[in-house]
Formats: structure tokens, C-alpha cells, sequence
């Protein structure tokens, strides 16, 4: 056996998602309705939401945070992990996707655990930490405008709780961050921010090749 990450060919991919996809029926209306938008390639595949929600359980969160939220479908993942009396802040500036996602909660049931922030993110993220909510989140999610991934990064570590964990998605961008021929600024955002995260000694780390890649940071 190879002490290597498997190399995911479009037959295992779809062996994987065959046996484990537990996804809703309302999750998977929510996709094939985002799949009429241009940018649909933003919404995050079905494993990784299963995989979000998994870890929102593994690390007991009741309180959490979402940078970057779209049509709702991590959002959705996220909020329907926690238990009743838990919250979920989003950050979202487009009214027009989380328009589809308010849609969605509600039929969830789960308009009540989530609130969204319709502003920049790193401006919702400041207004939480002067109101004095630094470290009292559970879980993050960062899945929005490469450029400022390290600035969300800083901004969620010092919101979460000692314990906490960040998921930081996109981080092998398509196998471009291994192309260094490649030098447009998102890329280089990406890069800079995994190569800060190696050697992060706030958190413990990992990262993950599931979807486009997801780095994980437990912090201390």
C-alpha cells in the first residue's frame, strides 16, 4: 500500500460520493438551483458540506462563524450541526445570492441559528471583536475573496476559543498553488497564507485534500 494521498480519478470520486453522500433533498434542490448561476464552481461539493458538519459536531460548537457565504449551502451544513440554541454568523456582501440562501434556511427550519451580516466581511468580523466577542466561537469557515484570506484568518483566530477550529477552504486552488508560473494575486494570497499556516505555532494544523482543499487550525 502507498503511504501517498490516493490519487481521486472521476470513477473513485463518484464511488466516494455514492457510498457516503448523505445530502438532504433540500441541499441537493439548493445545487441544482445554484448550478443555473455563473458561478456556481463557488459553492463547495456535497462531501465537503457532509465533512463541515461533521466537524461542527466533532468539536461541540455552539457558537460559529462563516466568512463568505453564497447561496447557503455551507451555511446550511454549518447551522444544522449545531444544537438548537446555536448561532451561526455569516458574512456575505451580495444580497442577491443570500437572498437564495435565506430562501433555503427557512425551509430548513434554521432562520432562527443564523444571522447574517450583509457588509464586508473584515468589517462585520472587527465589529464582533469590539463588541467584545473574542474568543467565544466554537468553529469558522473561511470561503471567501482570496486576497484577504490571511486577514479573515487573524481576525476568526482571535474570535475563537482556545480549542477552536478554523476551516479554511480552496487552499490547493485548483493544483495552481503547485504552479509557480502562476503569480495572479489570489493565488499568492493562497500560497502565503499555507506556508504561514506550516509554521503557525498558535495552532495546530492540518490540511486536507478533499474538494479544492481544506486546511484545518485547532487553535491552542
Amino acid at each position: 500500500m502507498s503511504n501517498k494521498t490516493l490519487n481521486m480519478s472521476a470513477d473513485l470520486l463518484n464511488y466516494l460520493v455514492d457510498t457516503t453522500s448523505r445530502e438532504s433533498k433540500l441541499l441537493h434542490a439548493l445545487r441544482v438551483e445554484t448550478a443555473e448561476d455563473e458561478y456556481a464552481k463557488m459553492q463547495i461539493a456535497p462531501e465537503q458540506g457532509q465533512f463541515l458538519s461533521l466537524l461542527v459536531k466533532l468539536c461541540g460548537a455552539r457558537k460559529a462563524i462563516e466568512v463568505g457565504t453564497f447561496t447557503g449551502y455551507s451555511s446550511i451544513c454549518i447551522a444544522d450541526a449545531l444544537p438548537k440554541d446555536g448561532q451561526l454568523v455569516c458574512c456575505d456582501v451580495s444580497e442577491e445570492w443570500t437572498s437564495i440562501a435565506r430562501r433555503y434556511w427557512c425551509l430548513a427550519g434554521l432562520s432562527e441559528r443564523i444571522d447574517l451580516r450583509l457588509a464586508p466581511a473584515l468589517e462585520t468580523l472587527q465589529t464582533l471583536l469590539d463588541q467584545g466577542h473574542a474568543r467565544t466561537f466554537d468553529f469558522a469557515f473561511i470561503d471567501a475573496d482570496k486576497e484577504n484570506y490571511d486577514s479573515y484568518y487573524e481576525a476568526c483566530l482571535r474570535l475563537l476559543r482556545p480549542g477552536g477550529l478554523i476551516a479554511i477552504d480552496n487552499v490547493l486552488w485548483g493544483g495552481r498553488v503547485a504552479d509557480h508560473t502562476v503569480q495572479d494575486v489570489d493565488t499568492r494570497a493562497i500560497r502565503a497564507l499555507n506556508k504561514k499556516l506550516q509554521g503557525d505555532k498558535r495552532v495546530e494544523y492540518a490540511m486536507v485534500p478533499i474538494a479544492d482543499g481544506v486546511s484545518l487550525a485547532v487553535k491552542r
